[in-house]
């Protein structure tokens, strides 16, 4: 237990000191290395950024188009490495970019129901969203169109999640509260996806 509150601790600080000591440009490279298929959450890095935003540090809009650019930043490279190295390459290397030969099955079907719309769509939901490109790359989309749909999926996403730290900073008071008294659960858990995640881009 202490040993995952020590590395979620870590985990979490970094995020704010980077965002805090960074303002926008620590929002956009966080970002960016999460879409690079980091373990990196979205859901703690735009959080924090929306409870900059109460403090005054930048503005909603400037926290999400960062969170945005990001995003698009960060996935140019693994669409190239999906567009230069292909399905064989993604699935014998795969698990050294934490995706899963699973997770390129989910996305695969996904671009094929929808096309160039699922990379819009994928930018909105958990998980998909940070291993997108490389099926992209695989299926050589077209990177205007698959930057576009990136960037305007990724900030309805950035806006969400920043509005959700606003509202977390607006009443931080009841959330301290909440946190102190199931601080040992709440770590417990998110250290159990966290491992579990791992565990299953690493293994064989």
């Amino acid at each position: 237990m202490e040993f995952l509150h020590s590395v979620i601790g870590h985990v979490f600080g970094w995020i704010e000191h980077t965002i805090a000591a960074m303002g926008p440009w620590g929002v956009m490279l966080l970002m960016a290395v999460e879409s690079c298929n980091v373990p990196l959450p979205s859901e703690a890095i735009l959080p924090f950024a929306g409870y900059l935003v109460t403090k005054g540090v930048m503005s909603i809009h400037t926290a999400a188009f960062a969170g945005a650019l990001g995003c698009v930043l960060g996935s140019i490279p693994s669409y190239y490495i999906g567009y230069f190295g292909g399905r064989p390459f993604i699935e014998k290397y795969g698990k050294w970019l934490l995706v899963s030969k699973k997770d390129l099955d989910i996305a695969d079907k996904w671009a094929q129901k929808w096309g160039d719309w699922a990379f819009f769509i994928c930018r909105m939901l958990p998980i998909v969203r940070t291993f997108i490109s490389l099926p992209a790359g695989i299926l050589r989309a077209r990177l205007p169109v698959f930057l576009t749909f990136t960037f305007i999926g990724s900030l309805i996403w950035s806006y969400l999640l920043v509005f959700v730290g606003i509202k977390f900073g607006e009443n931080i008071a009841v959330f301290s509260a909440i946190w102190h008294k199931f601080d040992v659960v709440i770590v417990l858990v998110f250290g159990a996806l966290f491992v579990a995640y791992l565990i299953h881009h690493f293994k064989k």
